[in-house]
């Protein structure tokens, strides 16, 4: 459960920062004619991306399915300062792993 909390508030984080660089940077590249800000607004919207991977992970988490979901999840929080949270998710979703639903047939 710790995991997909801090999954979450990565992710989110992630993705505010990603949000706000993706649209100051596309401001500023408006406004100045800098080619390399270009290149800003494409890693700001990656990390767009891999915030919402650490929410859907989290969530994902928080209900114990897919734990591969999940890992992808903590593996996408850690890109950014908030790294610590990414690395303890990886730590608790491993720890976890046997909490998960399998999903489809069992195997016995």
């Amino acid at each position: 459960m710790t995991a997909g909390i801090l999954m979450i508030i990565a992710g989110i984080v992630e993705a505010i920062f990603g949000i706000l660089g993706t649209v100051i940077g596309g401001a500023v590249a408006g406004w100045v004619s800098m080619p390399g800000l270009g290149g800003l607004v494409g890693v700001t919207a990656i990390l767009i991306v891999l915030g919402i991977v650490a929410i859907v992970g989290g969530i994902y988490s928080l209900k114990r399915q897919t734990w591969g979901l999940a890992l992808a999840g903590a593996i996408c929080s850690l890109f950014g300062p908030w790294f610590i949270l990414g690395i303890l998710a990886i730590i608790f979703v491993s720890m976890g792993k046997s909490e998960f639903s399998q999903g489809g047939a069992s195997v016995s």
